[in-house]
């Protein structure tokens, strides 16, 4: 249904603008009242322009002019009591012509000013959006990457400082080196955008909390290594096999004497950060000792009893 809007106006205006006006709102699908179009001969004034023309209206235009401001006429129709019987369900919207004193009562209005009487199509774009309630703001897009990204919650961590984790470990992974650039992991086309600020705030977390060491004097580009107690966390919470993964090392290490981790990757389908993280927690909880070398080489000797039963 078409919307019905009354303009209210001198007659003065209603050659040099508002005929032109209402016409070009009807041919937007408006149902523009003009005295006009709509008063027949015998018509009662009073009742015609109340009962039809305002009571009906979804929207009252007041056209603001040099002639329509002092008009005694126009000025019971901004009439206060008027005006706040209209404003509970009825949207007013002034539109100015002229360079005139706003009358009290519209001061707190937002109107429309037309400079060109001749040449108004983006005001009338306005006046036509606002009859019809649609606002010209941009639509809400999705939440940031960083915000909607899903993880796993780790206690005692903020959700960005999990995906920072998350996203560091899966890089290491990825690129085979737990000694990690943070341009590199978050700059990544794959990875969620952290701004900097929240980044270097997290990295810091995770380092006073041992998830990471960073590096000293590293400037805007934090370089950082993944500690053993941060790969565990991340996989725990992520690799679904991880302790399978475990027990198959050590399965390696106590029944087939493997003795590096070089030999284990000719063993098992894994990368050498999670094959050399392992090795480095069963050192950390005494069950072996290892020796690194060059090339990222590391030997593994002194395989201890409890090792062993860890496989019963």
């Amino acid at each position: 249904m078409s919307p019905k809007v009354f303009v209210s106006h001198a007659s003065e205006d209603k050659e040099r603008f508002v005929l032109n006006f209402a016409t070009k709102l009807r041919g937007q699908g408006i149902d523009a009242w003009l005295d006009k179009w709509e008063m027949l001969t015998g018509d009662s004034l009073v009742d015609k322009l109340f009962e039809e023309g305002i009571k009906n209206a979804d929207a009252i235009i007041i056209v603001l002019s040099r002639f329509s401001v002092d008009r005694p006429w126009v000025r019971e129709e901004l009439n206060a009591g008027i005006m706040k019987r209209l404003s509970k369900g009825t949207r007013i919207i002034p539109v100015v012509i002229d360079d005139c004193e706003i009358p009290e009562v519209l001061k707190s209005t937002l109107w429309e000013k037309i400079n060109d009487l001749d040449n108004y199509s983006d005001g009338l774009d306005k006046i036509v959006a606002s009859i019809y309630g649609q606002k010209n703001k941009p639509p809400i897009g999705n939440a940031p990457s960083y915000i909607s990204s899903p993880v796993e919650n780790i206690a005692g961590l903020t959700k960005i400082d999990n995906l920072v984790l998350k996203l560091s470990c899966e890089y290491a992974l990825r690129v085979n080196d737990m000694v990690l650039s943070s341009d590199e992991v978050f700059s990544s086309g794959e990875s969620p955008i952290i701004p900097k600020p929240e980044l270097l705030e997290s990295l810091d977390i995770l380092d006073r909390e041992g998830y990471i060491k960073l590096a000293q004097d590293t400037g805007a580009d934090s370089c950082y290594h993944l500690t053993t107690y941060g790969m565990k966390e991340y996989a725990d919470a992520y690799i679904k096999n991880y302790h399978d993964i475990q027990l198959k090392i050590i399965s390696l290490l106590v029944n087939e004497e493997i003795a590096s981790n070089i030999a284990l990757m000719e063993k098992i389908n894994h990368p050498q950060v999670m094959i050399d993280h392992v090795l480095y927690l069963l050192e950390l909880n005494g069950h072996v000792n290892l020796s690194e070398m060059s090339g990222g080489f590391i030997r593994v000797y002194n395989i201890s009893p409890s090792l062993k039963r860890l496989l019963s």
